[in-house]
This record gives C-alpha cells, sequence and structure tokens, in this order.
C-alpha cells in the first residue's frame, strides 16, 4: 500500500515510517523541518520505496506531485513539546487549522482514510481519572497552553465534521506521553531534561514537589497502535497509551538509577496549567484493536538512555 505521512521527520513519525516501511508499504512523507530532524529519515532517502517532500502543511500541496491513488494518510504535522508549541505558538494553531484541513481536502480528492494524531492534552488538567474518550477536558482555553491544546480540539472537531459530512472516513488517536530514541535532547519534554542533566551530573529538574503523574509509552508500542487504529474501523477518538502510572519524582529517581549519576534533584516552580495526573483507559484500544503496550518501562528506559548518551557523546546538545 501506499501512504502519506506529514511530520515525518519527528519523533514519532519517523518511527512510524520506519514500520511502514519494514511492512513493504511505499510511503510519502512530508516534514517543514520546524520541529522534525534530517537525520530521522536519512536511512531511507536511497530506498525506492521512500520519497520525501519538504512542505509545510499550511501551504496545502498545490503544485506538490502526490499520486492520485493513495491508500491511507497519518497526519502528524504539529509542534508537540512545550518548548516548541511556546515558541510557534502561531503557527501550532496554524497547522492545527488550516495545516489539517490541507490534508483532509487532498485525502478527500482522493478517497482516502486519515489518522489524525490528536493528543492527552484535550484533556487539559483532568478532572476524570483515568482519562475515557468520553470525557470532554478540563481545558484552559485562553491559557500558554491553549495553542497546542485547543488546537488538537479544534483539529479533532473539524475532522470529525468532515467525517459526519460523509467527505472521507477519519480516525483519531489521543497519543499520551510516549518516549524513545530520537527525542530532541533540548526539546523540554520531562524525559529528555531527566536524561540529559543524569548522564551530565547536572542536578534534575522536578516542577512542583513531583507528585504530579504521567503515563509513559515506548515508542515501537505507540506506533503499532496507530497502525492498528488506522486500518480499523473504529470511528472517533482511541486512547494510545501506556495506562502504568508513576510520578514525576519517581521518575526522575529511576533515571538517576539507571545512569548511575550523582546528580541531584532541584525543585522548580510549577508552570501555568501542567496537568497533575494523566492516564489513559485503553479499553477502546484493547476491544477495538486488540493493542496494548508491551515494553517494560525499563527495558524501554534503558534504550533510550543510551541513545540520549550516543548522541551527547557525540556532541548533541
Amino acid at each position: 500500500m501506499r501512504y502519506l505521512v506529514t511530520g515525518a521527520a519527528g519523533f514519532i513519525g519517523s518511527h512510524l515510517v520506519d514500520r511502514l516501511l519494514a511492512d513493504g508499504h511505499d510511503v510519502i512523507a512530508v516534514d517543514n523541518y520546524a520541529t522534525g530532524r534530517p537525520v530521522n529519515l536519512a536511512r531511507h532517502r536511497d530506498r525506492e520505496r521512500f520519497t520525501f517532500v519538504e512542505q509545510d502543511v499550511i501551504a496545502g500541496f498545490d503544485g506538490v506531485a502526490l499520486p492520485d491513488e493513495l491508500h491511507g494518510a497519518f497526519h502528524l504535522s504539529c509542534p508537540a513539546s512545550p518548548v516548541d508549541y511556546l515558541r510557534l505558538p502561531i503557527e501550532t494553531l496554524r497547522v492545527c487549522g488550516e495545516g489539517t484541513r490541507n490534508v483532509l481536502e487532498v485525502c478527500r480528492e482522493r478517497g482516502t482514510q486519515v489518522l489524525l494524531a490528536s493528543t492527552s492534552e484535550v484533556y487539559g488538567d483532568p478532572d476524570v481519572h483515568p482519562q475515557t474518550e468520553d470525557y470532554w477536558g478540563h481545558v484552559n482555553p485562553n491559557g500558554p497552553r491553549s495553542v497546542y491544546d485547543e488546537g488538537k480540539r479544534y483539529a479533532e472537531a473539524l475532522a470529525c465534521a468532515y467525517e459526519r459530512l460523509d467527505l472521507l472516513q477519519v480516525r483519531i488517536a489521543r497519543i499520551f506521553n510516549t518516549y524513545g530514541p530520537r527525542m530532541r535532547l533540548g526539546d523540554g519534554r520531562v524525559l529528555p531534561a531527566f536524561g540529559r542533566a543524569a548522564i551530565r551530573g547536572e542536578p534534575l529538574p522536578v516542577f512542583g514537589d513531583g507528585s504530579q503523574t504521567r503515563s509513559l509509552c515506548f515508542v515501537s508500542d505507540l506506533v503499532d497502535g496507530l497502525v492498528r487504529l488506522q486500518a480499523s474501523d473504529l470511528s472517533g477518538p482511541v486512547n494510545l497509551g501506556n495506562p502504568q502510572e508513576l510520578t514525576i519524582l519517581e521518575l526522575a529517581r529511576e533515571i538517576i538509577e539507571l545512569t548511575g549519576s550523582s546528580s541531584e534533584i532541584v525543585y522548580k516552580e510549577l508552570p501555568q496549567d501542567d496537568p497533575r495526573r494523566r492516564r489513559p483507559d485503553i479499553t477502546r484500544a484493547r476491544d477495538g484493536l486488540d493493542w496494548r503496550p508491551l515494553v517494560d518501562r525499563r527495558q524501554g528506559l534503558e534504550k533510550t538512555l543510551e541513545d540520549f548518551r550516543r548522541r551527547l557523546d557525540a556532541g548533541e546538545c
């Protein structure tokens, strides 16, 4: 089959490209490198079944030679870390709006099903725990994080409107915290921040008292969920994440142990609207996709930290 992947040079996007090519499919990868990295796709450049298009989806696809036949699309384009979407607030809103509409239109013209990569951030700082897909969320609509939270909520609404009008079929993945090799070391997310600091012997920055929780899913598990969801008949949002929950303080201590670091933990002020708890209810994915995370967290963290150490030794910041 032939798949379109936007945001293909990003952390999750590049792992998805790996999986699709390994499964024998053709891939048309689209990215503008706003947050993606060319090195993430470099090994595929000369592959016959791989085509790369450097393009901003906000600008649309006029003049881009896309094939008439596409068997599916994965729309992952969007800054996804606080460092990025706070640096690119307007671009984040526009890619969720104009960019999503452009992808939907390309796929409508070709009768192609679209998987929209949404996020657990649509739940905001949740009052319901664990979060189920029918929970509407608790989001600050004009806080600093709103460009991402509300942007993704709008993208979901737009995709669902296309589906209700019978213009095309849509699958929506609400992605919870995902980790693994190729995460940008300076992207501000908790695992790269902890990993880089611990490897360097620097203090680990814990915001608040560290009691807030996250649920970490290894990237290969997440990608498997995306592939299964694209091939499914599950309409409406589907949570994809690991329901095993831990506190930020527990994660900091685990990273120090795994790296053998002498780093200390330092406490900093909690950012505005930072979620207190985050854990997915994956009943819908488990029952409808026969999907659940398989990679043990310690095993996944060891692989991730090995990748971080290699890149830091090579001079990456």
